[in-house]
């Protein structure tokens, strides 16, 4: 009896000391071993920490070095302009033209630079200083549109090699796909989202002949697209018309003709800005929707076939994706 006591006391023990050590064990390793991953996941924070004023940094000397850049721009460069540019071509065009060979001119320019790929803008500002906002828009308007219709007809001619071209921008041929699907509505909506957005529009004449787009909603689209872009460019060549005559005509303008410049100044600039965000906006939303359509034709096999622009889908020479 002494003797199973004695071994039930040191049993006792030894269990006592096992839990112990065991106890020991876990906390020595077991618990110990997160803290070295949570120790891996805090590591890269401060990293994030410092590079965060490195970047504010150099977006604050960006900034600093866009102002400087306009402060010289201002000083130095837009007097040249008017001295050496502007004043000069005002005074061309009124000797050198009547209104109506000008204004023939002038659509002319308009309807034959985006063919070429070459900007109009320089063609929209002379309408607005010459003829105002009545002339001058019609002028605008009606060169725009044949400047809209040329490209399109002449790339129907290269839409093999256009298409082979867009093949180097995936992102954007897609964009432009899904401007094309759709109804007669969502096409015309489209392709005026695209005019108001800072995608170039010369080559977008282009581009979108290697689409389903048909003729009607895209004419339509690009003439309500181009009608806000026709007033910005009036009224912002007849801004600069009354500036070149304050400094260097015999025109001086009133405290109530400075504070209404000011004020449409603001107005035309945040114009400006709600169109362009709004269609960049649009233009996302669509982006991130074809994202969801080509997740979800991926799950059931087909978004291969999604992906792929009209022209590499069928190659039937009596398609009628493009009725004129």
């Amino acid at each position: 009896m002494p003797n199973s006591s004695e071994e039930s006391g040191l049993h006792g023990e030894n269990s006592v000391q096992h839990v112990k050590e065991d106890s020991e064990y876990v906390r020595l390793v077991i618990s110990d071993d997160p803290r070295p991953a949570e120790g891996d996941t805090l590591q890269p924070q401060p990293e994030t920490r410092t590079k965060s004023p490195i970047r504010w940094i150099r977006i604050l000397a960006l900034c600093i070095l866009l102002v400087i850049i306009i402060l010289i721009f201002l000083k130095w460069g837009v007097p040249f302009l008017f001295e050496k540019v502007l004043f000069p071509l005002m005074q061309w065009e009124a000797t050198a033209f009547g209104r109506p060979v000008l204004a023939i001119v002038l659509i002319a320019s308009l309807a034959l630079f985006p063919v070429f790929l070459i900007p109009s803008g320089p063609s929209m500002w002379l309408a607005g200083m010459i003829f105002g906002y009545g002339l001058g828009f019609v002028i605008i308007m009606v060169g725009t549109t044949i400047g809209m219709v040329l490209p399109y007809w002449v790339g129907l001619l290269f839409r093999d090699r256009i298409h082979q071209w867009l093949k180097r921008w995936p992102q954007q041929a897609a964009m432009l796909r899904l401007a094309a699907e759709g109804s007669w509505f969502h096409q015309f909506r489209m392709v005026a989202l695209f005019r108001v957005s800072p995608f170039p529009y010369t080559i977008f004449n282009y581009a979108i002949v290697v689409t389903s787009m048909r003729f009607w909603p895209y004419l339509c689209g690009s003439v309500a697209g181009m009608v806000p872009e026709a007033f910005i460019y009036i009224y912002s060549g007849r801004l600069i018309r009354t500036l070149a005559d304050v400094q260097y005509g015999n025109y001086h303008m009133t405290t109530v003709e400075i504070v209404y410049n000011i004020i449409s100044f603001i107005i035309a600039v945040l114009t400006i800005i709600a169109f362009t965000v709004y269609a960049k906006r649009a233009l996302k939303e669509l982006e991130m929707g074809e994202a969801n359509g080509e997740e979800t034709s991926t799950s059931t096999g087909s978004g291969f076939e999604m992906n792929k622009l009209p022209l590499e889908r069928t190659k039937h020479p009596t398609s009628s994706s493009f009725p004129l």
